[in-house]
């Protein structure tokens, strides 16, 4: 049985929070990866730029360490295969650069996939699962708890790669992403209270990420995304993590506890 493209990892019965990482992984299967014009040595590279190394980890010592063990929601396969933050149509803004939910180009504007490529196959067999999935765990703690609180957990490169549309503003240690709707102030001042004087606001990533039958429309469900800058915590690109890991583990987790039952 082949191992599945994303796991749900169970937290406390009480718990409204799960921790969604969802660009931490490098794998990508062989059918795929035929589709990927890139050579071998090109795709490593690209994937040391646009795989949040280390954030699984990061997730998981957070959800040791935090009173209430949060639950975690997980993407076993590289966002070369599919992003699932993306919106699947043209409402995203990152088609504009070949970065939709099925990636054409590169974080330096190479081709990754030939002109013409068909994203359809890719979505039904990877995108909409995920969502499904996701959007069952919320629906898990909604009726568990009242409410769910999907804290995001990134991380992004120290100096701009040409594919970022707002890489020209701050570049903050900790950049807190929040969304009109879903982020109340109780969460944002949570995070700084927990990440403390290292944290910006919306730069130069902004928004959440909210399964599509809630964005907009549920107030229980809440919503953060937690971007880490990779020189705080690891080796870029790419490389093996370091001290700052267990540091912001910390933090994390202490953001994780804060969040009220």
């Amino acid at each position: 049985m082949s191992r599945p493209s994303f796991e749900l990892l169970p937290g406390a019965d009480d718990s409204p929070v799960i921790l969604h990482v969802p660009h931490s992984a490098r794998e990508i299967p062989a059918d795929v990866r035929a589709g990927i014009v890139l050579d071998d040595a090109a795709l490593e590279r690209e994937l040391d730029h646009i795989v949040d190394a280390h954030t699984a980890r990061i997730a998981a010592r957070a959800a040791d360490l935090a009173g209430v063990r949060p639950w975690r929601f997980v993407n076993r396969l590289a966002r070369l295969v599919v992003d699932p933050e993306r919106f699947p149509d043209e409402r995203e803004e990152m088609l504009a650069v070949g970065m939709g939910a099925v990636y054409t180009r590169t974080t330096h504007h190479e081709v990754l996939r030939a002109d013409g490529h068909d994203p359809e196959p890719l979505i039904e067999r990877y995108f909409r699962p995920y969502a499904r999935a996701m959007a069952q765990a919320v629906a898990g703690r909604l009726a568990a708890t009242g409410r769910a609180v999907i804290i995001d957990v990134h991380s992004y490169p120290s100096e701009a790669l040409p594919y970022e549309l707002h890489g020209a503003g701050p570049r903050p240690p900790v950049c807190l992403g929040t969304d009109s709707f879903h982020t109340p102030p109780g969460l944002l001042a949570a995070a700084r209270g927990a990440f403390g004087e290292d944290t910006g606001l919306d730069s130069p990533f902004s928004g959440t990420y909210v399964p599509l039958e809630y964005y907009g429309t549920d107030p229980r469900v809440c919503a953060l995304m937690v971007e880490i800058r990779r020189d705080t915590y690891m080796t870029e690109p790419g490389g093996p993590a370091g001290p700052g890991l267990e540091r912001l583990a910390d933090a994390l987790a202490a953001l994780v506890t804060a969040v009220p039952r």
